[in-house]
């Protein structure tokens, strides 16, 4: 049986929320082993002059716990 933990992390972008997405997961494992799965929570983005600026993401990282 597989102890797993999830943790929220946030991240931007001046490229995508795709782009956002993947530096968080990038980032995390840094610290977190053993990802096993994210969950993107919710996306915003910066707007400035009419035009987006930044892409931001809100995410869910299960990770399993040894």
């Amino acid at each position: 049986m597989a102890i797993l933990k999830v943790i929220e992390v946030l991240s931007n972008s001046n490229t995508s929320w795709e782009d956002a997405t993947k530096k968080a997961v990038k980032e995390a494992s840094k610290t977190v082993k053993n990802i096993r799965s994210v969950y993107v929570k919710e996306q915003s983005a910066v707007v400035k002059d009419g035009e987006v600026q930044e892409f931001r993401v809100n995410i869910k990282l299960t990770f399993e716990v040894r």
